[in-house]
């Protein structure tokens, strides 16, 4: 049996507390235009080409997973920690705000 990254087990819980989406949810809201419409970057944004690495990770084996993986993981938990901060007054259901989250493996309505 193989072991799990020392990484990937440290970041392991609150990855998966953080992205809230499963594989197949999550892209398929990629390919909305609301997911593109949001973000930063030019073309693809980041939000964008993390959520399609998000979807890679989700579907790999905990123990195949790399240090890269990781590293990755441990940006889209702080970014969900960070942008939940920043949560705005009211319904947020059709906001840039919620968008740019799910965008991230994230929909804070669940």
């Amino acid at each position: 049996m193989s072991e799990t990254n020392d990484a990937v087990a440290e970041v392991w819980d609150d990855w998966q507390d953080a992205v809230n989406m499963a594989p197949a949810e999550l892209e398929k809201w990629l390919e909305t235009d609301e997911s593109t419409s949001v973000g930063q970057g030019s073309g693809e944004s980041t939000g964008h080409k993390s959520g399609r690495r998000i979807v890679e990770i989700k579907r790999t084996n905990k123990t195949d997973l790399t240090d890269d993986d990781a590293a990755h993981m441990t940006k889209v938990v702080g970014y969900v920690h960070r942008h939940l901060e920043q949560r705005p007054e009211g319904d947020v259901s059709e906001t840039n705000w919620r968008y740019s989250l799910m965008n991230w493996g994230h929909d804070p309505l669940k």
